[in-house]
């Protein structure tokens, strides 16, 4: 669980990350969901765009992927959400106590 002062340094950070994933009118397919757990692997943190025929609302996704993938919820803006899971093995953000 991250706290209020985790949250706001993630949040900076991802203020310059383009959207990796989309999530169109299929809404979240395995595939999708495939995607952003590689991703989170990899780098930890995510940005996922909704594009217009989806009918999901951002914070509905972002809610159904963190707890599917074990992410946590870090922000939605607009049709975009942020996700982010430690990875133990290959740390690659070192977010303050």
């Amino acid at each position: 669980m991250l706290t209020g002062k985790q949250r706001s340094y993630l949040k900076g950070l991802a203020n310059d990350l383009e959207a990796a994933v989309y999530i169109g009118k299929n809404e979240i397919s395995e595939n999708t969901l495939i995607e952003i757990d590689n991703y989170l692997t990899a780098h930890e943190m995510v940005k996922v765009k909704i594009q217009e025929g989806c009918l999901i609302a951002p914070k509905d996704a972002a809610n159904a992927v963190a707890e599917k993938l074990g992410a946590e919820f870090v922000q939605a803006i607009g049709r975009r959400f942020v996700l982010y899971r430690e990875n133990k093995d290959k740390k690659q953000i070192f977010i303050p106590r």
